[in-house]
């Protein structure tokens, strides 16, 4: 939520953006508008686990590996590439499985 925060306290005038009350009630009505989205959408983790699994398996696993080896190019070794392709390959293989249970579980909660 910070950056999320921060992108709006950026927004505002200054002498506003950076008082303590501004501060404090911003994080509050973001944090009470997360938890009435959450109440008002049934299938709100099920939804979340989805983006999750499209989303973070692909920014956490799978983007840094195919970085170190567009990096490294010729100068990675034979085990680093091995270890890096097996990293992508099992990061596919459990965001689509992760995506496939979300969205079945999405499908089977209507």
């Amino acid at each position: 939520m910070n950056p999320l925060a921060r992108s709006i306290e950026e927004l505002l005038p200054v002498r506003f953006a950076n008082s303590l009350s501004c501060f404090i009630m911003l994080r509050t009505v973001l944090v009470m508008s997360t938890v009435c989205i959450a109440f008002l959408i049934p299938f709100f983790s099920t939804l979340m686990a989805l983006i999750g699994s499209l989303l973070c398996v692909l920014l956490a696993v799978i983007m840094p590996a195919l970085c170190f080896l567009k990096l490294a190019k010729k100068k990675a070794t034979n085990t680093q590439v091995t270890i890096c392709v097996a990293i992508i390959v099992l990061g596919f293989i459990c965001g689509a499985l992760g995506t496939f249970i979300s969205a079945s579980r999405i499908i089977k909660g209507y």
